[in-house]
């Protein structure tokens, strides 16, 4: 069954938390989850799972499709980097070079799909 989609309001209002700094742990993982969705969408795929400990993870970019076992193009990212490389506030290049990104695979570098649109 899929997920229910995240609408625009509560997404918006859940990141606004999380870069004011006044989010609770609900507004972190909402603000992510909405993140992770508006990933997806603006990249369909499945060739790189994204994933967010402990809040979601997604498959995006358009490639060769993963199906069994470990996938070979993921990327990994603790809750708050995430979002601050989602909104701009952090560019991926920094956040990868101070060891904030943990990307393995030849698609895993996804550099250009940010800041997103959301």
């Amino acid at each position: 069954m899929a997920r229910a989609r995240i609408d625009e309001h509560t997404g918006r209002d859940a990141v606004r938390a999380v870069l004011d700094g006044t989010a609770e742990r609900t507004d972190l993982a909402m603000a992510v989850r909405y993140l992770l969705q508006a990933l997806a969408e603006a990249s369909p795929g499945r060739s790189v799972e994204v994933r967010v400990p402990p809040f979601g993870a997604v498959q995006a970019v358009d490639g060769p499709r993963h199906t069994r076992g470990t996938p070979p193009n993921v990327v990994e990212l603790d809750a708050e980097t995430f979002v601050a490389i989602a909104t701009g506030s952090l560019v991926w290049g920094e956040a990868a070079s101070a060891g904030r990104v943990h990307a393995s695979g030849a698609r895993s570098d996804l550099s250009g799909l940010f800041p997103l649109q959301y």
